[in-house]
């Protein structure tokens, strides 16, 4: 009963995407169509392409300030960039994606500052709930501009499908490691200030990709130098989570966690083109559904608990959430560079035991983890909390030394 409990916990809360990233788009609770591509529009010009795409993934192909909102406090300066990059589902066609960059004030090192990629947690599906375009959330602007003080430039993707064209295949790690990736390249070949050397970090979901994003390195982008993994509230999928889920999920009550069940339901069509929503969703229930296409992943939870919706209330049967099981695994768990988790002992998003085997695993597979956790701060505190060991964690995975792995030792 434990583990359903933990999987329940996991395919509910901030594990599939608990951190936001900001912005809102409310609507009406009216029955909306499905476009072809979900989620598309409402954000400006800057993020749609015209031109044909070059073949070279991670080439910077347009740039500009970034608004005040949307900006990181403190960044000398803020700038919001859109390149080329590879689509994660069928690991071939071009792409454009956008993303931000963000450099600390003054003068850079001879070598370039030294760079991070921050890599987000579920905003939503829809263009205009990107972080390039609706900023960060206080506690995430906090946590960037500790590190932007500390002397490192961050560079950080929107995603595949969030601002662009396209629809965000949501929690398909392959994807998020592509444009991870491409992100870097396009910052690192376009003439800032920037090292070679490149340090990945992630919350919540984000965490999850940023995990990917090492493991796909290698055979997409082998030119990167990576120098270390920085996650705090890692989630850890698995096959068996999917009966857990549908066996012990509240059937009967209001449950604003829904929203990601309907974030995943997206996933599905892109996968299955004969995938049809209304198969499995009763049509009363239709309309907050398909929502997802313009309301963000804060606002979809309130409207949920508004308008009062049950799983037994929007469900006729249990989707295939197995579909997508497999697009949200980790390539490998044995990364040549030094992983650090950090978690919080009161984790109910993605809980310490549900961390605690993804170290194990990572340990047994031979990565060296430096694992942490925090006594009394959540899912969400954590972040900021483990700034105090990822900074140095950081520091000497960029100088070379040794970043004090504790397989032998683990705190769990």
């Amino acid at each position: 009963m434990r583990l359903i409990q933990i999987m329940v916990m996991l395919f509910s809360g901030l594990a599939l995407g608990g951190c936001f990233a900001g912005g809102t788009m409310p609507i009406a609770d009216q029955a909306l169509s499905a476009p072809e591509q979900l989620g598309d529009g409402g954000v400006s010009d800057f993020y749609s392409y015209k031109p044909s795409l070059s073949a070279i993934p991670g080439v910077l192909l347009r740039q500009e300030p970034l608004a005040t909102h949307q900006s990181i406090p403190g960044a000398a300066e803020n700038i919001r960039l859109l390149y080329s990059s590879t689509d994660g589902l069928d690991g071939k066609t071009a792409i454009a994606v956008s993303g931000g960059l963000f450099l600390p004030v003054g003068t850079p090192p001879e070598a370039g500052w030294p760079l991070l990629l921050w890599s987000h947690g579920t905003v939503g599906i829809a263009d205009v709930c990107a972080p390039s375009w609706t900023g960060y959330v206080p506690f995430h602007q906090e946590h960037l501009q500790q590190w932007l003080q500390n002397g490192y430039a961050i560079v950080a993707s929107d995603y595949q499908g969030l601002g662009t064209e396209g629809t965000h295949p949501y929690l398909a790690t392959r994807p998020a490691a592509y444009s991870n990736l491409d992100v870097i390249r396009a910052a690192q070949s376009a003439g800032f200030p920037l090292s070679k050397d490149v340090v990945i970090l992630g919350q919540s979901q984000g965490a999850g990709a940023a995990l990917a994003t090492a493991g796909h390195a290698s055979s997409y982008a082998p030119d990167i130098s990576i120098r270390g993994v920085v996650t705090t509230g890692i989630p850890f999928f698995t096959p068996a989570a999917l009966v857990a889920v549908q066996q012990a999920r509240p059937r009967d009550k209001v449950d604003p966690m829904l929203g990601y069940n309907f974030l995943v339901l997206t996933l599905l069509e892109q996968l299955d083109p004969g995938f049809d929503v209304s198969d499995y969703v009763y049509e009363p229930a239709l309309p907050i559904v398909r929502a997802v296409q313009t309301v963000c992943n804060r606002d979809m939870r309130k409207k949920i608990q508004r308008v009062g919706l049950t799983y037994n209330g929007t469900f006729k049967r249990p989707p295939p959430l197995e579909q997508g099981y497999e697009k949200m695994q980790y390539p490998t768990l044995r990364l040549a560079v030094p992983l650090f988790v950090g978690t919080g002992s009161i984790d109910r998003d993605t809980p310490p035991r549900m961390q605690a085997r993804l170290v194990q695993a990572a340990c047994k597979a031979g990565s060296s983890v430096s694992a942490h956790l925090y006594n009394d701060y959540d899912h969400l505190t954590a972040l900021n909390r483990s700034l105090a060991d990822s900074i140095p964690f950081v520091a000497a995975a960029f100088g070379g030394v040794g970043t004090g792995g504790n397989c032998d030792n683990l705190p769990y």
